[in-house]
């Protein structure tokens, strides 16, 4: 069981990297859109001009693209977040490995028979990627060849020959594994994939079919499962896969929620964005929710402490508010209130559920900084966007409630709470001392680890480092929180090290050390 958690919490973190890229991708289109959108003209007449109307279809267009080769994006981006050393080559060949495998899917179809005219490829389930014809798999194709490269490529790059061999070591070994095996992977998904297709089909019906309890599980499993790392588990296959739904914008076909609002975001044609939009509707409680949680804690600190509280909850909340990074303020009160932070999860879920009922159709993932870019220059009818606000004050509403009165009644140590003896923390010299320098940081983390024999594997998410290591028991959470950790998560020989938006800069002064 162990080691199973183990492997999910591994590919949970290989996935962000490629998740992590596809935002900035939306605001490069969200800016293109704001240059080209033609009824924005009537209100900023400088955009008018034909120039800039050509220079921002060129961004919108040309940022899209990626959502059409998205498999590609996640069959290189996976090798690189499993991989344990020489990422480079890993990526390199998870790219080779998607090549030979969609090339040997459409030679199969071809021998077969099988391959649709060009009129009929989508009744029959296929597709043209990378020029080549295949079966219709979307991202599934990069995050199977990926997963499968990421893996093969840790277990075998280590491999070494000797004499004339000695070539053939290390990713070359690796590269003449990986080529026979992706044909055969071809050419099984050939015969598998339809099967799998239907049962994907099948699940997003049943789930389609659930209406707005369906959304609000949705919502509460996303939430809850962020302690363990495992949420990207949740949301990625409803974001980028048929799961979130099937939608044909502009003469393209896309897949999953966000790739589809992406694309209609940039499609003059589109009147209003679908209804898919919801599964990424994550960002009510992001922006109302948590900053309502952090003000019924302030209001519920004792007298003497809420100036201690106030430095740690507003920072906490605008972090929530402005771009959607929740970890800071969950973490405020997960470890001393558990049962604040389940609330929160079925609040979250009955937030999405709510812009279900209410028809709501605008962009809200993260903050106020996304929502403001993605959704006013698409105007009020293509984004009903002032609906999504209506939801975000209820929630407000709901959670401080909610919020203070569980705090009150069963008298929860949250921040300004504490006992006497208990000090309300704040954040550390060091962590403020990180932002600008990095001496004797790494050092303090590495002997917190356990020390550098224990460390396997160090890598990082937004918010979280993320180490592998020998022996969690030699953990010294204490030592860490010291350095500015706000929570320490074990899961088997996993440890997630929460520090917030500065964490790549711990992981750099770890990866120095050692």
């Amino acid at each position: 069981m162990k080691r199973a958690v183990n492997a999910l919490q591994n590919f949970g973190k290989s996935l962000y990297g490629p998740v992590l890229i596809l935002p900035i991708v939306g605001l490069f289109i969200a800016f293109g859109n704001v240059l080209g959108n033609g009824a924005l003209a009537g209100y900023l007449p400088f955009l008018g001009h034909p120039l800039i109307q050509s220079i921002g279809q060129l961004i919108a267009k040309s940022a899209v693209s990626v959502l059409v080769n998205l498999a590609l994006v996640f069959a290189v981006g996976i090798p690189i977040g499993l991989a344990t050393r020489d990422k480079g080559y890993a990526a390199l060949i998870g790219l080779v490995t998607f090549v030979v495998f969609i090339n040997a899917m459409n030679v199969t179809l071809q021998l077969q028979g099988a391959l649709a005219p060009a009129d009929q490829m989508k009744a029959a389930g296929q597709s043209m990627v990378l020029g080549v014809q295949v079966l219709e798999m979307g991202v599934f194709a990069g995050i199977l060849t990926g997963a499968l490269s990421g893996y093969l490529y840790n277990k075998y790059s280590s491999v070494q020959f000797n004499g004339a061999m000695a070539i053939y070591s290390g990713h070359c070994f690796v590269a003449i594994i990986m080529l026979p095996v992706s044909m055969l992977l071809g050419v099984v998904m050939s015969e598998l994939w339809p099967f799998a297709q239907d049962g994907i089909s099948a699940a997003a019906l049943a789930i389609k079919g659930a209406g707005p309890f369906g959304v609000a599980v949705y919502g509460f499993l996303e939430r809850i499962l962020v302690p363990t790392g495992l949420h990207h588990l949740v949301y990625t296959p409803f974001l980028y896969t048929e799961l979130g739904g099937t939608q044909e914008v502009c003469g393209a076909t896309y897949q999953g929620a966000r790739n589809i609002y992406f694309a209609e975001m940039a499609c003059p044609d589109v009147k209003q964005l679908s209804s898919t939009v919801v599964w990424d509707a994550r960002g009510i409680s992001k922006m109302f929710g948590l900053p309502a949680a952090a003000l019924a804690m302030y209001v519920t600190a004792k007298p003497e402490r809420k100036a201690a509280a106030k430095a740690i909850l507003i920072p906490a909340a605008l972090t929530s508010f402005l771009v959607g990074v929740t970890e800071p303020i969950e973490f405020s009160f997960l470890f001393v209130a558990p049962l604040l932070f389940v609330v929160h999860a079925v609040l979250t879920g009955i937030g999405m559920m709510l812009f279900y009922l209410l028809g709501v159709h605008a962009i809200g993932a993260n903050g106020i900084i996304d929502f403001v870019l993605y959704n006013l220059p698409l105007g009020t009818e293509k984004s009903n966007w002032p609906m999504y606000i209506l939801v975000g004050l209820i929630m407000f509403t709901l959670y401080f409630v909610i919020f203070r009165f569980l705090i009150l009644h069963f008298r929860m140590k949250t921040p300004g709470r504490e006992e006497e003896d208990q000090e309300t923390r704040l954040y550390s010299k060091q962590e403020y001392q990180a932002k600008g320098s990095n001496d004797g940081l790494g050092e303090a983390i590495i002997v917190g680890l356990g020390g550098r024999d224990n460390i396997d594997v160090v890598d990082n998410c937004y918010t979280r480092l993320r180490v592998t290591v020998k022996d969690v028991a030699i953990i010294d959470e204490p030592r860490l929180k010291a350095t500015g950790a706000k929570g320490v998560i074990k899961q088997g020989n996993n440890v997630q090290v929460v520090y917030g938006l500065h964490v790549k800069k711990m992981r750099e002064a770890v990866e120095t050390i050692l």
